[in-house]
């Protein structure tokens, strides 16, 4: 009930340690900043209808405006990969809808299609170690 009241009465998604949707939680991944930086990139060049806007690696820092299917809106993705306290590469990722109120869930569902794409680029097997969820 909660993601459909969120749906239909906000345009923006973004990761947050503490959030009730786990597909909202970003990640930490025991790969090194520069794998992480470069699957992530990979993911985003590679992801249809997005275009890569920015990509400065020195902030770790990735923008995207990213075309809705049907209608061609235009959104706003950000994707930060930092270093967290204990070493981790951190991932964490905001969607926003330049148009409208309402979502009905889509920037949500970029985020965890943008995370699980790059966890399994990222998993053992894959292109680099694992990540802790």
């Amino acid at each position: 009930m909660r993601r459909l009241i969120r749906a239909f009465t906000r345009n923006r998604a973004y990761t947050d340690p503490e959030s009730p949707d786990p597909r909202l939680r970003g990640r930490e991944y025991t790969v090194p900043f520069s794998e992480v930086w470069e699957a992530a990139l990979e993911t985003a060049r590679g992801w249809p209808r997005w275009t890569v806007t920015v990509a400065e690696a020195r902030r770790g820092e990735i923008e995207v405006e990213a075309r809705t299917a049907l209608w061609r809106f235009v959104d706003d993705v950000w994707i930060r990969i930092s270093l967290d306290e204990l070493g981790q590469t951190r991932v964490d990722v905001s969607s926003q809808s330049r148009v409208g109120k309402a979502d009905l869930g889509v920037n949500a569902r970029r985020i965890a299609r943008f995370l699980h794409a790059l966890d399994r680029r990222l998993r053992p097997g894959g292109r680099g170690g694992k990540s802790r969820k």
